[in-house]
């Protein structure tokens, strides 16, 4: 078993290490990822805030996702990660961001993009938006816990080419 809060500590090392500040853009997770990361005391050195960004409409407003890239690629997209991961980095003063989307069920998904996909995007001020697509198996609760590892997981390894201060 996976120790999330573990995963969320060290990501936070490893921000904290580098200088460097995270905000959040969550829809699938609902705000797990900003939840386990607060669970870390001292965490405010190092996290910003998060967007629950659950409809289309919140990702619009609150991250200026395109709509034109909601309705062509849909919520669910590398297109609209990479949108949200920016848009969150622009409308805080993070130096990070990590977004997620994604069907976490039981119901909304297709035979294109089956219960469980997921696209995670990293987005930094000094190097080019990143987007990776996982399919997660299980039911929702756990579909939403393995995309908060993974984004933990993935944040880690994304901050791995900058310099630590």
């Amino acid at each position: 078993m996976i120790d999330i809060d573990k995963l969320a500590l060290s990501l936070g090392m490893e921000l904290k290490n580098r200088g460097f500040l995270l905000t959040t853009a969550e829809s699938c997770t609902g705000g797990g990822i900003g939840y386990w990361i607060t669970s870390i005391p001292g965490s405010s050195a190092w996290y910003d805030r998060g967007f629950i960004t659950y409809s289309n409409a919140a990702k619009m407003s609150m991250l200026n996702v395109s709509e034109n890239t909601l309705q062509q690629f849909g919520s669910v997209s590398e297109q609209t990660a990479r949108e949200m991961a920016e848009g969150a980095l622009r409308n805080s003063d993070a130096t990070l961001s990590i977004a997620v989307t994604g069907i976490a069920g039981p119901d909304g998904g297709s035979r294109l993009k089956p219960v469980g996909t997921v696209w995670i995007a990293f987005a930094a001020k000094t190097q080019e938006t990143k987007a990776f697509m996982q399919i997660f198996s299980g039911n929702r609760q756990m579909i939403r816990e393995q995309t908060i590892i993974a984004a933990l997981n993935k944040g880690i390894y994304f901050l791995k080419p900058f310099k630590t201060s």
